[in-house]
Order: C-alpha cells, then structure tokens, then sequence
C-alpha cells in the first residue's frame, strides 16, 4: 500500500510539496447518480421543475464547483484547470440522473478531485432544485472512472492494476 503523502514524518496534515515534479497533461473522469422516482424524473424530462432547467444549472454548478475544488478541500492545491465538461443523463431505468465530469490541466498534480468535486455539486444542486417534489432523492456511486498522467499513470476502475 502506498505512503499517505497529506502526513508529515510527525502525522501531522500538510499540503504536498509538487514543485520537484514535472508538469504533465492530466486528465480525470468521475461519474455520481441521483436517484428518484420516476414522478421525480418527469418533472426533468418534461421542463415542468419550478426552479427551471434543472440540468443546466447543475452542469454550471458542477463546472464551478471544480474551479473551486481547492477552496473546499483543504489539501488540495488550486490548479490552472483548462477544461470541465459535465454530463447530465436522465435515466428511466434507475430512475435519476446519471453525471459524469471530465476535468483536464496541465500541471504537477492531478484533478481527481476536481472531477469528484464536480459531480458532487451538480448532483447536490440536482437535489436543491428537486427537493420540494422529493426529499428521499439519493446522491450514490460517486466515484473516480479514470485518471491519467504524471507518475502514477493511468487508473482505470476494474482494470487490473499494472505491477
């Protein structure tokens, strides 16, 4: 298992120092799921949610989230990002919204957490404008599909590890 890299030899938090590595093109993918009942779903699907475009404010939330990452996660460095790109899904078969977030810079370090980040908000404001219809709407499977770049390389979810 690999060396927590945010603890210093004492155990105490520290922001990493990257300014030794080399500046590399990253990328990340992450993906969430908001669930909901398909009464829920329709008011998407239909245009008739009260607040108004329900996956156009949360694609712009998320975009902004992930500008933001490093103000939220006290760890995180703030990163020059060059591109986010969400994508909102309605999905019958869950039903909910399915979102994924492609995040890309050219830096010392990765944007995993930019990627996560972004998901996250535009599935908390997907629930923000939904909540007057449904309350027991579920934020699930937030997670990191991939990653590339720097030392550590690819990470692809369910790929075998490279040894």
């Amino acid at each position: 298992m690999a060396e927590l890299t945010h603890f210093d030899a004492e155990g105490h938090a520290h922001m990493v120092d990257v300014s030794e590595k080399d500046v590399t093109a990253r990328v990340a993918l992450a993906e969430g799921k908001v669930l909901m009942r398909p009464e829920t779903l329709a008011l998407i699907t239909e245009g008739r949610a009260k607040k108004g475009d329900v996956l156009g404010v949360a694609r712009l939330a998320g975009i902004m989230g992930a500008k933001r990452t490093a103000d939220l996660i006290p760890l995180c460095h703030p990163l020059p990002i060059t591109r986010v790109a969400l994508e909102l899904t309605p999905d019958a078969a869950l039903p909910g919204v399915r979102i994924t977030a492609t995040v890309r810079t050219t830096g010392q370090t990765g944007v995993e957490m930019e990627a996560l980040t972004a998901v996250s908000i535009a599935a908390l404001t997907v629930y923000d404008m939904l909540k007057a219809a449904e309350k027991s709407m579920e934020i699930t499977d937030i997670r990191l599909l991939m990653k590339d770049g720097g030392k550590s390389g690819r990470y692809e979810a369910g790929a075998e590890p490279a040894e």
